[in-house]
């Protein structure tokens, strides 16, 4: 018997994979009945030092979301085989934030992450979102691959 997934959490990183990442979203919480969740996280390590407005920030964050996806989260908000789709951005370290702030609350039963394609010497310094949450989540995750 197939896999149901009855949460998805959706991680968007604002890179090239962010739509791929939505859209895969949408298609596997229509499939499967889903409450969806898109989370992103606005890396606060380069502001901390210089007083920055966070809750401001996210709210920009999000707007700027709101528009680039318009389509697909319309359409996921349109599904009626998704019964809650929901957009979460906070201000944070990322990965701490990301697991601790929105996936773990929403105890989904999938991550979808993208994968960035850091070059090694960067992945080295920052390490992966993606293998973070595959070595750390307590459910499946899938990652989408760069085109």
């Amino acid at each position: 018997m197939a896999q149901r997934y009855g949460r998805i959490f959706a991680a968007l990183d604002g890179a090239s994979t962010q739509a791929a990442v939505a859209q895969r979203a949408l298609a596997l919480a229509a499939d499967n009945g889903s409450l969806l969740t898109f989370g992103h996280v606005i890396d606060s390590v380069p502001y901390e030092a210089s007083g920055v407005d966070f809750e401001a920030l996210c709210v920009e964050g999000k707007k700027r979301i709101e528009e680039e996806l318009r389509d697909i989260l319309e359409e996921a908000r349109n599904n009626s085989a998704i019964p809650a789709v929901d957009l979460v951005v906070r201000a944070g370290r990322i990965a701490d934030t990301l697991s601790r702030q929105l996936i773990e609350p929403f105890r989904p039963d999938l991550v979808i992450c993208g994968e960035r394609g850091l070059s090694n010497i960067k992945y080295v310094f920052v390490g992966s979102v993606s293998t973070y949450l595959i070595r750390n989540m307590r459910c499946d995750v899938l990652v989408v691959k760069q085109e």
